[in-house]
Parts: C-alpha cells; sequence; structure tokens
C-alpha cells in the first residue's frame, strides 16, 4: 500500500472522486487504523449516508425495528479509500451465512481455484470375470460436491473397466460425503444404491434424468453390506482416481444456494472455523476481534462478524481472484446473470455481486455493486429482527436508491465480468474427472 501512495494512485483517485488530500496526509491517516480497504478520507458525496439514514428511518417508520433495535443494525459502505457510510460498521453481529465469504477467503487462499478434491475406489482382491474377490473401498478425499450425478459416472467408469459384481462388501474410509450426507455409513449406502440402476429410487432417477443423454446406467452389484473402516487395507488395488469439481465452481454453488454442508466441508478441509478465522482477518486486514467464528457456514449467533470486515473479505477476495484471472462473479451470485437459489425473488441493481444470510432473527446482505460515479461499491448491511422477508426487501431498495443517486454503471466492469456463460451450471457427473489407473 504505500508503494501505492507514494506512486500517486492514491491521490489521482481522490482527486478523481473530488476528495482533497496530499499523499504526505495520507500515510499519516493510514499510520494509526487497521481499518478495510485503507479508508483514508470520508466521501464528500453525501449520498451514501443520506441513503443509509433514510433507510434506517424507514426500519422504524415501519416498526420493522425499534428504537431499542435500531443499535443492532450494522451497514458499512466504502467506495475504494473513502468510507461513505457506518452504522455500527465495527461491532461483530450475528452475519448467518455472511460467514460463507470468510470460508471462500480461506479455501480461495489456501488450496487455489483450481484444487480439486480426489476420491480413490480401490479393490481388496483380484479382478475375476468381472467380479471383485474381495471388497470395494472408498477412500474419501473431502468431496463436498459428491452427488448422484458423480456417483453414476463413477459407476460407469467401473463398469468400463469390466467390473458388474463386487463379493464382498463397499467399505468407506475418509472423509467421505453423498448427495451432502457426512455421515459415512449413510453416505456409502447413497452409493451403494446409485452404482446400481436395478435399486434405484426417485431422487437417482431424478439426478440421472439431468445428465446428458445417452448417459449409460451403471450396474454395480455389491453381495456384501456398507462398513466403515478407520484404516485401508495395505493389499489393496488402486482402480480410480475420482476428482471433484474445481474448488472456484465448489465456492460458487456453495454461495449461490447458501449451501452449508458445502461450508462446513470446506472449512473442515482447510483445518476448522479457527483457521477460517485467522486466514479471512489476515487477508482482509481487520482485527480478529472482528470475525468471531464457530463453524464455516454461519449456523448460530455465535458466528459474529462486523460489516467492515464482511466488506474486507470481499474486497480480499476480489484481489485473490484477479490474481488467477478470476472476479467475484466467479465466485458468487451475480444479479441480472445468475437467475437461481439465494438470487431468486430479489431485487438488486444490475451486476451487483452478493451474499445473502438469514437465520430466524438474521437478514443480511453485502457484496459489491458497480456504479457510475463512485465506481465499485462495497456495501454490508445486517439486521437483526424476526421479519426476514421485508428486511430483504428493504435492502434492496437501499441499493436501488444508492445507484439512483450514484448513477448505474454503464455497463459491467471488467472486475466484476464472470468468465462462465449466462446462467451455466457445473458439469456435475462429467466422465473426464474419473482416471482410470486399472490396468487388468
Amino acid at each position: 500500500m504505500l508503494e501505492l501512495l507514494g506512486s500517486g494512485l492514491v491521490s489521482l483517485w481522490l482527486d478523481m472522486a473530488g476528495v482533497k488530500i496530499k499523499p504526505l496526509n495520507a500515510l499519516d491517516s493510514l499510520a494509526w487504523q487497521s481499518s478495510p480497504g485503507f479508508v483514508i478520507a470520508p466521501d464528500p458525496n453525501p449520498a451514501g449516508a443520506m441513503t443509509v439514514q433514510e433507510y434506517l428511518k424507514e426500519l422504524m417508520t415501519s416498526k420493522l425495528v425499534t428504537e431499542n433495535l435500531i443499535k443492532h443494525q450494522g451497514i458499512w459502505l466504502q467506495s475504494g479509500p473513502m468510507l461513505m457510510a457506518n452504522h455500527q460498521g465495527t461491532i461483530p453481529l450475528p452475519a448467518a451465512s455472511l460467514t460463507k465469504v470468510a470460508t471462500s477467503l480461506a479455501a480461495f487462499k489456501i488450496w487455489g481455484p483450481d484444487h480439486q478434491f480426489e476420491t480413490l475406489v480401490s479393490a481388496t482382491g483380484p479382478i475375476v470375470n468381472g467380479v471383485v474377490q474381495g471388497d470395494l473401498v472408498i477412500s474419501g478425499g473431502g468431496d463436498p460436491m459428491f452427488v448422484g450425478e458423480e456417483a453414476i459416472a463413477l459407476g460407469n467408469a467401473l463398469n468400463k473397466i469390466g467390473i458388474k459384481q463386487v463379493k464382498g462388501n463397499l467399505v468407506i474410509i475418509g472423509n467421505f460425503a453423498m448427495n451432502f450426507q457426512t455421515q459415512p455409513l449413510l453416505a456409502g449406502q447413497l452409493l451403494k444404491q446409485a452404482l446400481d440402476h436395478k435399486t434405484w429410487n426417485r431422487s437417482v432417477i431424478y439426478q440421472y434424468s439431468i445428465m446428458p443423454k445417452g448417459t449409460p446406467k451403471p450396474q454395480i452389484v455389491i453381495a456384501g453390506t456398507v462398513k466403515v473402516a478407520a484404516q485401508p487395507n495395505p493389499q489393496q488395488t488402486l482402480l480410480i482416481r475420482h476428482r471433484s469439481l474445481p474448488l472456484k465452481q465448489l465456492i460458487k454453488e456453495m454461495n449461490v444456494y447458501s449451501n452449508n454442508d458445502i461450508a462446513e466441508m470446506l472449512a473442515l478441509s482447510v483445518g476448522g472455523a479457527n483457521v477460517v478465522k485467522s486466514t479471512a482477518a489476515n487477508l482482509a486486514m481487520v482485527p480478529q476481534s472482528e470475525i468471531q467464528l464457530i463453524n464455516g457456514s454461519g449456523l448460530g449467533r455465535e458466528n459474529r462478524i462486523s460489516p467492515r470486515a464482511v466488506c474486507a473479505m470481499f474486497m480480499a477476495l476480489q484481489r485473490q481472484a484477479s490474481a488467477h484471472n478470476l472476479t467475484l462473479a466467479d465466485l458468487f451470485p451475480m444479479s441480472g446473470f445468475d437467475h437461481r437459489g439465494t438470487m431468486q425473488f430479489r431485487h438488486m441493481p444490475s451486476a451487483t455481486v452478493m451474499k445473502t444470510g438469514t437465520l430466524s432473527d438474521v437478514s443480511a446482505l453485502a457484496g459489491v455493486v458497480p456504479t457510475r460515479d463512485r465506481g465499485l461499491v462495497w456495501f454490508a448491511i445486517i439486521n437483526r429482527g424476526y421479519n426476514v422477508s421485508s428486511f430483504r426487501t428493504e435492502q434492496d431498495k437501499l441499493l436501488q436508491h444508492l445507484v439512483k443517486q450514484l448513477q448505474v454503471s454503464a455497463g459491467v466492469p471488467t472486475a466484476l465480468t464472470p468468465h462462465s456463460p449466462k446462467n451455466s451450471l457445473p458439469q456435475l457427473g462429467s466422465p473426464s474427472r474419473n482416471e482410470i489407473l486399472y490396468r487388468g
């Protein structure tokens, strides 16, 4: 940041925004604070502050919150190094699924966007005339989106090897989940069912129906039961290496649907809630006291994050994504681009990249909205109260009013342009992610 200030880029940015501040004064301002995004000046344009004041007034007028509850509403608006509005913005509040912003940031930094979790398939005996003379062993590697389509593709890969039957059991080792069922025994039972099309239920039939036409139906008949083991059999032969979707797609799906199971598995993969917290705070350059986590999903009011820290984590994620030629829209839903999950039934300005958060008495919204007069505006709104649907409506109105004041962006900025086609879905069950290692 000192190099950036020395180059004159910050003072140029501030001059363009109408703020007169010398680089030396900017350095003095930075010397004592650890606030996110290097806030070094208030915004001379009152649009942000006025919009927030009107928003808070409307919450009270409509009786969504009482005078006592107004102090439990947290808001932070920031554009570049300028603070546009702040209401209780540095106080950690129950943030619900905004916690997933921290999980996204930690996982992205630690694993990288192209990381794939591996599930290994082995046999404990020889394969004779298409029959495994022993157990089929599944060694889980933490894939949070191993679902029915993935199991069907895995079964087809086993059929391709020539395997039709297993004389022994289906043995589960390691961190294996299926259809977001994280108990290994139950996940194994779901897998056993999916591997043999003659035992499919409605759920598997539906998952097969959305796969590409002509996808074969696997038939792996397992004679034994599902068992869970602590250690692999040293005599087993590796058959297939299954790779998950790339991490960037896992993060996007987690955030589009605010999926708690994916979030918990990703948090576990990096070392748990404490690692998520410390990694996110360090990258966002906020005090660790402003990010208090007990898990990676946001379930529980003990997960508390300040609005300022949420904005800072989004900015940190943008920096991390940019280094890999990605944008936030590759990791979070964008209005006007994604029409599924938490984006449904919302009415935010076009090209808003966002994350929602909901508990019984929490409604939160955070992200970034492009504007003409202030470029990218980072926002975090955390509401406390029980009328969640009305809070959502008011949050959308706040952003709409803000963009009206600051003018609509001419188009989607390059910094937010996603790299996938509009409304694209991940290719679940792709045969290309099953690497056949067995050479019989």
